[in-house]
């Protein structure tokens, strides 16, 4: 067969104003050469019940590898039937050892979940930061993506917010993690999540995309251990034609804003029913425009699969393809079930194997196209908030 040409393909059109306009374009990970990552400041793995006590690193086991692309490539061809345009990143080798002027990094990590890296607002696609030195050089899997969009859509921004230079002045301590394991849930939440201190310094802006949630003009932004001050206030100044909210959830270790707080369409989203929001001001929001906030549905699982950073809160890490359509976890049947009776064409897709890679249906994927103009869903603001 013929390959395909670029005049005959669909024109590229890069543009999503939020998370719930028909989708057309996406782009979807790949698990190929996932790594357990070498020691840093931003992070320290230790999981000794599965091979990998601290300091030790690696590449995720092959059959692991094997399950988790599997069930990618059938979620990439599900996407397709439906008519949806499906781009996968290039894998680095994610064990090299990588450096800058800075600093040495053993190892790297993959390239499973673009919605960390790559926030599309309207026709732009932003890289983020990161905080890891581990993924620092991870926007190169998707520079051949970028770089054709860039050719074939004339009013594409290709933008990436300041590289961040991640030496030690970036983190409060090189064990932080290994003392914050230490700590029960309650004492982290004490500690760290009211006081909104966790492992980053104000050093730099830092920020992870998936710390995003777009609501059309409004942005919330989730303070986290990946996304710190700094990195939110680089954002307003980024975007300055749209409100972006800070916003902190009860959680001991908070790391992406999309299995804690999710839109669903308009008037309606999804929360977390054990993270609740320290701010009284977003639900004071919602309700003064009308919107619903329901609770998730217990997750069908207590525990993590092995070697797996994400929670099992990945159950309501669903992807909306409409905003009557949504694709939810194979497993998570009380998930779907509260899905189906919201109105949603509910569509079950096995995914379990690949949240050691980096999460969920969400997670796995990164807006290019949804169809949509950007709207004000929150004309009655909250002062201050």
């Amino acid at each position: 067969m013929a390959e395909e040409t670029v005049e005959q393909r669909p024109r590229t059109k890069v543009c999503s104003w939020n998370e719930w306009d028909p989708l057309k374009h996406v782009i979807v990970g790949v698990a190929t050469g996932t790594m357990v990552q070498a020691p840093e400041p931003a992070m320290q793995r230790n999981w000794p019940q599965y091979g990998f006590p601290y300091p030790t690193y690696g590449p995720l086991p092959k059959e692991m590898e094997e399950k988790a692309n599997e069930q990618l490539d059938q979620f990439a061809a599900l996407l397709e039937k439906r008519g949806i345009r499906v781009d996968r990143p290039t894998p680095l080798d994610f064990s090299q050892r990588v450096q800058t002027p800075d600093w040495v990094q053993d190892s790297m990590f993959g390239c499973m979940p673009p919605r960390d890296l790559l926030l599309t607002v309207g026709p732009e696609i932003l890289e983020a930061t990161m905080s890891q030195r581990s993924r620092w050089f991870e926007y190169l899997c998707y520079r051949p993506l970028l770089e054709q969009y860039f050719k074939e859509d004339p009013e594409f921004i290709w933008s990436a917010a300041p590289k961040p230079r991640l030496t030690d002045e970036s983190y409060y301590s090189k064990t932080f993690w290994l003392d914050f394991e230490r700590l029960s849930e309650e004492e982290q939440i004490e500690k760290h999540t009211y006081r909104k201190v966790w492992n980053l310094t104000e050093k730099e802006p830092l920020f992870d995309a998936a710390d995003v949630g777009r609501f059309g003009k409004d942005l919330f932004v989730q303070r986290s251990t990946v996304t710190n001050a700094a990195g939110i206030s680089w954002l307003r100044r980024h975007f300055p034609n749209h409100r972006i909210h800070e916003v902190t959830f009860r959680e001991g270790a908070p790391m992406h804003i999309d299995a804690t707080f999710v839109p669903l369409r308009p008037g309606l989203a999804l929360s977390n029913r054990k993270r609740v929001s320290l701010e009284p001001e977003l639900k004071e929001l919602f309700k003064k425009n009308d919107w619903e906030i329901v609770e998730c549905a217990p997750p069908a699982r207590d525990k993590k699969p092995p070697l797996c950073y994400c929670s099992v809160w990945l159950s309501m890490n669903v992807l909306v393809l409409d905003p009557k359509t949504v694709c939810v976890e194979a497993s998570e049947t009380a998930q779907m079930e509260q899905l189906d009776k919201l109105g949603f064409e509910v569509i079950p897709v096995p995914f379990w194997d690949v949240a050691p890679f980096g999460g969920g249906l969400h997670c796995a994927t990164a807006d290019v196209y949804r169809e949509g103009t950007l709207e004000d869903y929150f004309p009655k603001q909250i002062p201050g908030f």
